[in-house]
Parts: structure tokens; sequence; C-alpha cells
């Protein structure tokens, strides 16, 4: 795509590759920068750089936006164990990850108020999602909820471990940011995105040595590869869902080095690090048990650790001696950013450089073939038969889901028991189609029995009244037993997984076939050529009623089911 005059939105513009992108996409001249980081200050001091360099940009060309987007705009600048230690907010956190994504929830996302008051058309995200969410640490979670029921805690406690482990689930808060950030570049009609992925282990196998003290291969590491990976998987499904944004993913897999190299200050999580003053005489006898935690007081120095180091951005910094050893070759060696920023951006022209992963995934897969599309003839006509042989109808038995398409199938099943074409279904008074169904439910046991005990009730024609047996698919069980009958419920419901024989649900079937029908004959005889796959030869020139390829075609119209590649 042509980057000139589009608004670019960089998640984590402030880390290493962030930057990179920055200074490197501006040659292609964006109308804006939107510069994000975890911290406004970061994002802020960013913007500052960017206009030492380029100094030409006017006013609000670069824009810092601070907070963390993966939690709701209120929350963005709360610290997340601040965020764990309230049981009010901790409770809205479990449900903002936990519960359907509501309208409500979406809007109240810090990601939502972020594009939509910035509406870029390129979003770059250069955020480590699989550190983010895999160094919550889940591990740690369970060690403190196990040493509480061995130790006999309060109720309250047990309850708030209980609460911190549901937030810190790895998969549910990932499905939960790629359904938000799905949805709002939805909303504001982004045209491409693209993510800077990694493998967790810079490249290495389960032998690599860096683990920060756990066993090796690192649960805690693992657990960032496999988020990583099902980020991936996340993405290539994003990029397969027709009318959202062309989404690919550059997963570098080495260290990617560097920002500075200098003398001074050697910080560890933001702080610096104290020297002590510790003689001889205060070296600890080893003796049955070891305290990790002490009493013992250790005098500072006063003074505060200072080197040389070089700064690899978003994995610390590093002295001579670890970045030596960490990039030699057959290490994890390195990959500089501004090598990534040049395949970003020519990814985001058109350009194809081979790092692509979605791309990747695209040619690597196995798709549908030529030969299981012929034999798909030979299955279908060998279950027909076999419907005819043995005097049944198979029509569906509530497996494959959803529970609507059940209920579609069931429906056009009895439609079709009553009329064979579908002008003749089209040209029926919807109400007198509403009391043959009812007939034909009334009268034929067996055919009702098979819809009720696969789960799928069927709701009379005054909607009043519900045919049901033990078990129903919708609405689901979620905790609650027993949920308030409305209109809208009724409504929701039917729509969702219940044979609907009211009126007005053979209106709509009408209405569905109408427009097959009128899509069909909208293609001229004249046009033999490959364009066309649902000709009036495909549907029998509308003479009988394939329920399959009916339903096949509401999933695409209706439920915007359409598959975008082989």
């Amino acid at each position: 795509m042509n980057i000139k005059n589009k608004t670019v939105l960089i998640l984590g513009g402030f880390g290493l590759v962030g930057s990179a992108i920055a200074k490197n996409i501006i040659k292609s001249n964006p109308s804006r920068i939107i510069i994000t980081s975890l911290r406004l200050s970061e994002a802020e001091d960013a913007v500052k750089q960017l206009y030492v360099q380029f100094p030409e940009k006017g006013k609000n060309y670069f824009i810092p936006w601070g907070g963390d987007v993966f939690v709701r705009d209120d929350y963005k600048y709360i610290p997340r164990g601040e965020l764990l230690s309230d049981p009010k907010k901790r409770k809205i956190l479990i449900s903002d990850i936990m519960d359907e994504l509501s309208d409500e929830i979406l809007k109240k996302s810090a990601l939502y108020s972020l594009t939509k008051k910035y509406k870029p058309e390129i979003i770059i995200d250069c955020i480590n999602t699989a550190t983010a969410i895999a160094y919550q640490d889940i591990y740690t979670s369970y060690r403190q909820m196990s040493k509480q029921i061995q130790d006999k805690a309060s109720y309250e406690d047990i309850i708030a471990s209980t609460e911190m482990l549901l937030c810190t689930l790895y998969i549910p808060q990932l499905i939960r940011h790629v359904q938000t950030l799905y949805s709002c570049m939805l909303n504001v009609k982004t045209e491409t995105y693209i993510k800077i992925g990694t493998s967790g282990t810079g490249g290495m196998g389960l032998n690599i040595p860096y683990t920060h003290s756990e066993e090796k291969p690192s649960r805690v590491l693992l657990s960032k590869s496999s988020i990583a990976g099902a980020h991936t998987l996340l993405l290539f499904l994003m990029a397969r869902t027709p009318d959202g944004p062309i989404t690919k993913e550059i997963k570098p897999t080495g260290v990617i080095a560097w920002k500075r190299i200098e003398f001074g200050q050697i910080n560890r999580g933001g702080k610096p690090i104290e020297l002590y003053d510790v003689p001889l005489t205060q070296a600890v006898t080893l003796n049955k048990k070891l305290k990790l935690k002490t009493d013992q007081k250790f005098n500072k120095t006063g003074e505060v650790l200072k080197s040389v180091f070089i700064d690899t951005g978003e994995n610390g910094i590093f002295s001579k001696g670890e970045f030596e050893t960490i990039t030699a070759q057959k290490q994890m060696e390195f990959v500089t950013p501004e090598e990534i920023a040049n395949v970003v951006i020519f990814e985001i022209k058109g350009g194809n450089t081979g790092h692509d992963i979605v791309s990747s995934l695209d040619h690597a897969t196995l798709e549908p073939t030529y030969r299981a599309g012929y034999m798909q003839h030979a299955a279908v006509n060998k279950l027909t038969e076999l419907e005819k042989v043995n005097g049944v109808d198979s029509v569906a038995f509530e497996l494959l889901g959803p529970p609507r398409l059940s209920k579609l199938l069931y429906e056009i099943h009895l439609i079709s028991l009553i009329h064979k074409s579908m002008m003749d279904i089209i040209n029926d008074d919807p109400k007198a189609l509403s009391d043959k169904c009812n007939n034909i439910i009334v009268t034929n046991d067996k055919l009702r029995n098979q819809i009720i005990s696969i789960g799928i009730p069927i709701l009379l024609p005054d909607g009043k009244t519900l045919l049901r047996a033990e078990n129903i698919k919708i609405p689901p069980f979620r905790g609650e037993n027993e949920l308030d009958i409305t209109k809208e419920n009724i409504d929701k419901w039917a729509t969702e997984g219940w044979v609907d024989l009211r009126t007005n649900n053979m209106k709509k079937w009408q209405k569905r076939l109408s427009e097959l029908i009128k899509e069909a004959e909208s293609i001229p005889d004249s046009d033999t050529s490959s364009t066309h796959v649902r000709t009036k030869v495909y549907w029998n020139n509308f003479e009988e009623l394939n329920i399959g390829r009916i339903c096949s075609w509401l999933f695409i119209h209706e439920e915007k089911g359409l598959r975008m590649k082989a």
C-alpha cells in the first residue's frame, strides 16, 4: 500500500524496533505518526528525540500516547500489581478478560479509545506481547496459592489468590487482546496491521541456556514461546478474514541490538543496583538450611553500580561479557533494528521479503485438494443413496456446530417436505407455510423427537410454546440455571438455535430464497466462464432444495463466513 498521507500507529514505538521503524517510515511521508509506550514519559521522550532528528516536521506530526493497551482505558496508567491488589478493580479485570466481548467491554478498552481517536490506516505492533503476558508468570501465582491452601489460609485470601490466578491465565488474555484489536481495526477501517513477533528463545531450541534461574528448558520461557506461537496462529486466522486489514508478522529469531553503548549507571527493574560492603567477618556458615530472605542488615556503600554497557532495548542492558556471549556464533546471535524496519516497510508497501510468517504459513499449510473436491460429489451421492435405502433423512446431529446450523438445516428440511421448488415456497402464504410446518411437527413423531433429542428446541407458531427435551444447546449454560424470558431473549435464542415455526421466520426464509434466486439469475446464460460457481445449474434451476448447499450460502451471506484463501 502507499504509506504517503496515511496515519501510522506504532504500538511500542519507544522501543528499539519501534524507534527504528519510526525513523525509517518518515521517508514514505505518512501524514502523522503516533508513538505509544507503556509509560507516557517514554512516548514523550521518543517524540522529543524524533523532533530533534526531524525538526522540519510540523507540530503534531509525532504524537505521544502512553498506557497499557491490554486493559480498559480507565486503568491504562495503573501498574498491574496495583490492579491485582484492588479487589474491585481485579473483578472488573477478570470480567474484561473472561466474559464475552460485549460492546461495553470493547468501548471501555484502551485500544478502542486509542484507535478511535487517531483512526490509523496502518498499525505497526512492536509490543512484545508474548513477554508481556507470559512474564506475569502463572507458576508463581500457582505456588502462592498452593502454599495458602497448605497453610489453611483464610477463605478471603484464597479467593483473592484464585482471582489473581484467573487474571494471569495466558490464553484468555491473548484471545481477548486479539478480539479487541481486530474489532478496533474494523471499526476505524485500518488497512494494514503488521506485528513484530518473537520466537521466545531468540531462535534457539529447548537447549537454550539463557534462563532466569529456572529449570532448563524453562517453563516461563516456554510459556513465552507458546504464547508467541498461539499469537501467530490467531494472526493467521485474522489474515484469512474477509474485509479485515492486511495482516502480516515479522518474527526475528535472534537478539535485537542495539540502541546505545555507554558508560553509566546500571539499572535493574528501573532502579539502580546499589552496592553493598560485606566484610569477610559477615560470612554465613552453611548449616542445615539456607535462608533466601534474611533479617541480617547489610551495609550499603551509598554508591551504585556503574560500568560500560550496551543497551539492547526491550531485552535490557548487557555487559561486554554478556553481549559477547549471547551474540557469538551458534548462540542467539543478533539482528539489527534497522534491518527489521526495512523488512517491515517493504512488506507494508506490498513487497515480498520472504519473512512474513503469515504468508509462510499460507504456503506451508496443506490446503484443500482437487481430489477432495472431486470426491465430495461421490460422498454426497453415497449419502443420498443410503438415505433412500434406509428411508431416513440425514439432516443434522448437532455435532458440527454451531446450533444455528442444525436449526437452519431442520427448518429448510421441514419446508422442503411441503414444497420441492424454491418458487413454490416463495409464492406460498407465510402463515400457511407456518401452519404446514407445525402440522408436520405435530404428526411426525419421529422427526419431532429427532430434532429435540439433539438439543434443538422447537418454537411453535404462537411464539410462546417451546418443545424441548432434557438438554438444549441454546441458550448455553453459563452458571445460571434460570434466565429471564423476554421477547428479545426469545428472538435471540430462536435465531441462534431454535427451530422457529413463527410466521415471521417463514417470511425470512422466503426472503432468503428470493435473494438466492436473484443472485443466480443475475448471471447471464451466455457467461460460461469460470467466474461463477453458484449458477442456476448449481441450484438445479431452483426446482429442488439441497439443504446443505442452501445453508452454506447462508453462512457466506448472513454469517459472513466466506473462506478467503485456498
